[in-house]
């Protein structure tokens, strides 16, 4: 038997290690490559045609839902999913017949995985991948802006905050962090892919690394340059930059 082709995508370089060291102990799969961004990941599967995939669903500049949009139908591989996303999409991932790894996960659960990645490789057709994940993409999406609450994993286990009781949040990094009255939640994820999951009637961007709630401002003060001070209920101070004032004129002020 032709081993099979194995691609792994992963930002993260102790991710990718501990799942190459998994594949090494299988004799039917063949490592290809790995990639730590969704660009170099797109080039290698155009190049390389790989049958299997291990993809990290949450990077940094590109998701491993919009690399597997770049790719053809007929170039789809077999994929496993490698997450630390919501119950929700997990929940998605399975009734869409999508395997995929929580982080972080055990020997046994890799081994579960993979096999059923083996029979899906002789069995399905690609055109048949490709119309299952359009129906994942779709179901996560429409869960997303169904969904009041989101989850958040830290130490090791998973804490459901409600979006309303955001106040606001904060980029840092590659994370984000979620001010909350008192308490202050730090998730990894960029701000791109966060304000996509909040409601865009009520969370606000004021600037590029601030997303506010709306109901919690309180009043608005001009600044320096242009931009604007924001204040909140509680009294926190965010900056409004010009870039983003005619929005939150279009939202919350119809003269400005």
């Amino acid at each position: 038997m032709q081993a099979i082709s194995t691609l792994i995508v992963d930002d993260e370089r102790l991710a990718r290690n501990r799942i190459r060291r998994l594949l090494c102990l299988d004799p039917e799969l063949d490592i290809v490559a790995e990639c730590g961004n969704g660009e170099e990941a797109i080039e290698v599967m155009k190049q390389r045609k790989p049958r299997l995939l291990f993809l990290d669903v949450q990077m940094p500049g590109m998701t491993g839902f919009e690399v597997l949009q770049q790719l053809p139908p007929d170039d789809m591989p077999v994929t496993i999913f490698v997450t630390a996303y919501d119950e929700y999409a997990l929940r998605a991932f399975e009734a869409h017949a999508f395997d995929y790894l929580l982080k972080p996960f055990d020997r046994k659960r890799f081994q579960d995985v993979v096999k059923r990645a083996k029979s899906q490789i002789t069995l399905i057709r690609h055109g048949d991948i490709n119309s299952r994940l359009v129906q994942l993409l779709e179901g996560i999406e429409k869960g997303r802006a169904d969904s009041s609450r989101i989850a958040i994993r830290t130490g090791g286990h998973v804490i459901l905050v409600k979006a309303p009781s955001i106040d606001w949040v904060e980029a840092a990094d590659n994370y984000v962090c979620l001010h909350c009255g008192t308490e202050t939640h730090v998730v990894r994820e960029t701000m791109n892919a966060f304000e996509k999951r909040l409601d865009s009637s009520r969370f606000l961007r004021i600037h590029r690394s601030t997303i506010v709630n709306l109901d919690r401002i309180r009043e608005m003060r001009p600044w320096f340059r242009g931009d604007y001070q924001v204040v909140l209920q509680d009294g926190t101070q965010l900056t409004l930059s010009r870039s983003y004032r005619d929005r939150l004129k279009h939202v919350l002020l119809k003269a400005f």
